[in-house]
């Protein structure tokens, strides 16, 4: 196939160095920040381990409160602050069925 022909398959895209560093620079928070969830997951879940269970539901009902206030007040600190503290207590209060 020749250099006109349509079908023709481009080779490898180079980019030089300014290219290069424009798209680095874009990609690289997303990807830090998907790191950095992925490594406050797995040390959550690790710190749970030696925790009572009363312990647990206080910090499951803090998390939950804490996104239901964000989502609540379109991401305010107060809002999510608030329900953080909220969903602590109502955590702490709740009782595992015997």
């Amino acid at each position: 196939m020749s250099a006109a022909d349509p079908r023709a398959q481009p080779g490898p895209r180079i980019l030089n160095r300014k290219q290069t560093m424009k798209h680095f620079v874009h990609l690289a928070p997303k990807r830090l920040t998907q790191l950095g969830l992925g490594v406050m997951a797995i040390a959550l879940l690790g710190a749970c381990a030696g925790m009572s269970r009363q312990n647990q539901n206080t910090a499951i009902g803090a998390g939950v409160g804490a996104v239901g206030g964000a989502v609540l007040t379109g991401g305010s600190a107060v809002g999510t602050v608030g329900g953080a503290a909220i969903g602590g207590i109502i955590g702490n209060q709740i009782e595992p069925r015997k």
